[in-house]
């Protein structure tokens, strides 16, 4: 007769009171796995997050409280979830996953990880350790009412990485700068023209009229007397923008004038892009002031962040939220840079308000402060109860996996609706690796496309290595028989080689690079494909079996206009201080699952299958159709360039 403790067999729950696990992330789904945990029987317990408390958080992170606000979540989840189950031996690591403390050694030590994540980036890193470490892995995330886990497990199924993920959807700078068309184009404006104004300047998020642009062809010699610049502040030269107002001392007014109006009259030079569009009307701050009605009434009743203000009550939010920057900048002290965050007010009401106002300039209609934080902080609305649903069904995949039945763990997806049969979760029959996957092959080799004369090694390093293939600290060698080091992990050692080409360094069409990250234990072989132009605004191009071979995203009209529980917009370098995000599938599978055959044979007769929009890009899947897929949505509330949901 079968022994139980509560409703597990003794074996099982004896190996929960021993086994160590570790869980990745302790925010929307975290705070739910770590509670689901120690009411299970789980005794060993560590949990890490770099993240601290915000006061949004508190609606469905159920295990902190307001007097939590500022403190570890790591840390104030442990504390809490000590007291459902005293006994647990439960650690707290206020720190980043990514931090090389966290070895293949310190993955080792683990029966089984769990992911909590809110991007990309962090979700790579943990399956290529867990890979290394031969640990298994569960992946999780949410979006919104839909949801999805999945058990990945070296050499028996798809790693993370295994299936192409959606390019994450970028604008061309010169329809940021010169003629956007979308309220989502002013708000990735406006994050721009923060940095630019207050944070770390980057050349590629220029707010100033982009004259380089292909489409007008005009001669700025002949009419760049044609933009007045203010009387009072003199001819605006194209100089750094925040060298500019510094020069200005942040003067709001000026500062307004310039961008809203010298710059406005600068774009209407370039006749060309107007022919065929309707040309932006500038601003000036003195018409509005004497146009401006005394009590200027909102375009919308309800709670203050979904009102939509006037054009001179965003021209006041305007100049409130400048002079409060101004005042945390002269705080920080010379040489200071503040960071944008959708959680910090000043910054909030400043992007706001730059956005609306330069909506009203292209004639769109302005969005109120929600609407604008939904989009430019990449949110998709978190629902509690979906990460309480994800969190129970790790917990049941974990439970099989200490079971030693990995054979019997699937990927399971929560739809918004019941399916065909009436289901809200569906399971699928996990897939064995792929073949060709960079990360999990047994030799990862990728072939990319770039010209070696306008390449440099950082842009190899950072853009190419670490932003593209997920790469820590790469160390890069040429395979040219005398193994030339072209990138050192170790700081200090090939930094001159920095802004080189990779030409100067004999790199030509058909040179194979080695790449290794000695932390993720991951060595990718680079082949070059010297090509000598590519797409505008495009640097490289990755070919073969990697994630941009995947067909072009499907969109449809409806899908496209609607940004009500998110938005499309995963282009703007994110600016937040937190870690980026990225892009994970949901796919909707209207099926249930068919035993003794894989998902894709069964693909074609088992349901009906319908692409969700990637929970973190916006995008359509571009998997394959398939019954299951790598892990999902992103979770959390941060920072990076694409969508990402709030859990």
């Amino acid at each position: 007769m079968v022994q139980l403790v509560g409703s597990l067999r003794k074996e099982l729950a004896d190996s929960l009171s021993t086994c160590k696990v570790l869980v990745v992330g302790a925010g929307g789904i975290g705070c739910e796995l770590l509670k689901n945990l120690v009411l299970t029987g789980f005794k060993n317990i560590e949990v890490i997050d770099l993240d601290t408390i915000d006061v949004s958080n508190l609606n469905r992170q159920f295990l902190f409280q307001k007097k939590h606000v500022g403190k570890s979540k790591a840390q104030v989840a442990k504390e809490s979830a000590l007291h459902f189950c005293p006994s647990a031996n439960i650690t707290a690591y206020h720190d980043s996953i990514m931090n090389p403390e966290y070895n293949v050694e310190f993955f080792r030590k683990f029966m089984l990880v769990m992911n909590a994540l809110d991007n990309r980036a962090a979700r790579n890193h943990v399956n290529r350790m867990c890979l290394a470490a031969d640990i298994p892995l569960i992946e999780s995330g949410t979006a919104g009412y839909l949801g999805q886990v999945t058990v990945i497990k070296k050499g028996m199924t798809e790693c993370y990485e295994c299936q192409p993920k959606p390019a994450q959807k970028t604008f061309p700078g010169c329809t940021i700068r010169n003629t956007p068309s979308e309220p989502i184009h002013c708000i990735v404006w406006a994050k721009y023209l923060f940095n630019q104004l207050f944070g770390e300047e980057d050349a590629d998020q220029e707010v100033s009229p982009d004259t380089a642009d292909p489409e007008a062809s005009w001669n700025p010699e002949e009419t760049a007397a044609r933009a007045t610049a203010s009387e009072k502040d003199g001819d605006v030269k194209r100089v750094s923008t925040k060298e500019w107002a510094r020069s200005t001392g942040y003067d709001p007014i000026k500062l307004f004038n310039k961008l809203f109006k010298d710059d406005i009259m600068y774009l209407l030079t370039m006749d060309k892009l107007w022919k065929k569009r309707k040309a932006p009307i500038p601003l000036d701050w003195q018409q509005q002031e004497k146009s401006a009605c005394p009590q200027e009434e909102t375009q919308a009743s309800g709670l203050k962040d979904q009102q939509v203000l006037g054009v001179w009550g965003y021209c006041q939010l305007f100049q409130n939220s400048v002079q409060t920057l101004r005042l945390q900048l002269q705080e920080k002290g010379e040489g200071a840079e503040l960071v944008w965050d959708k959680d910090d007010l000043p910054a909030m009401d400043f992007v706001t308000a730059a956005a609306n106002l330069r909506m009203h300039i292209f004639s769109m209609n302005m969005k109120s402060r929600f609407d604008v934080k939904s989009m430019a902080g990449n949110i998709i609305p978190a629902i509690a109860t979906t990460n309480a649903v994800i969190a129970g069904l790790i917990v049941l995949e974990g439970l099989k996996i200490l079971s030693g039945e990995l054979e019997s763990c699937r990927t399971i997806f929560l739809n918004k609706c019941p399916n065909l049969r009436k289901k809200l979760l569906v399971p699928c029959i996990l897939d064995p690796p792929c073949a060709n996957c960079y990360v999990c092959a047994s030799k990862p080799e990728v072939t990319v496309k770039l010209n070696v004369q306008k390449t440099t090694v950082l842009s190899l390093q950072d853009k190419i290595l670490k932003e593209r293939f997920g790469m820590v600290a790469p160390d890069v060698q040429i395979e040219d028989g005398k193994g030339t080091i072209l990138i050192s992990s170790e700081e200090g050692e090939t930094e001159a080689n920095n802004n080189k080409f990779l030409a100067d360094f004999g790199i030509r069409n058909g040179s194979r690079l080695q790449a290794d990250d000695f932390l993720q234990d991951y060595t990718l072989l680079v082949n070059v494909l010297h090509i000598e132009e590519l797409e505008r605004d495009v640097e490289f191009e990755v070919v073969g079996e990697a994630p941009d071979k995947a067909p072009p995203p499907q969109s449809n009209q409806e899908e496209v206009n609607s940004i009500t529980n998110g938005n499309k917009d995963s282009a703007q370098p994110s600016t937040s201080s937190k870690a980026p995000s990225e892009d994970d599938d949901i796919m909707i599978v209207d099926s249930d699952e068919e035993e003794g055959a894989s998902s894709s044979s069964t693909a074609a007769t088992s349901g009906t299958k319908r692409k969700h929009p990637d929970s973190e890009t916006g995008e359509t899947s571009t998997k394959r159709p398939r019954m299951d897929q790598s892990s999902g949505a992103a979770a959390a509330d941060n920072d990076s360039d694409d969508i990402i949901t709030l859990d």
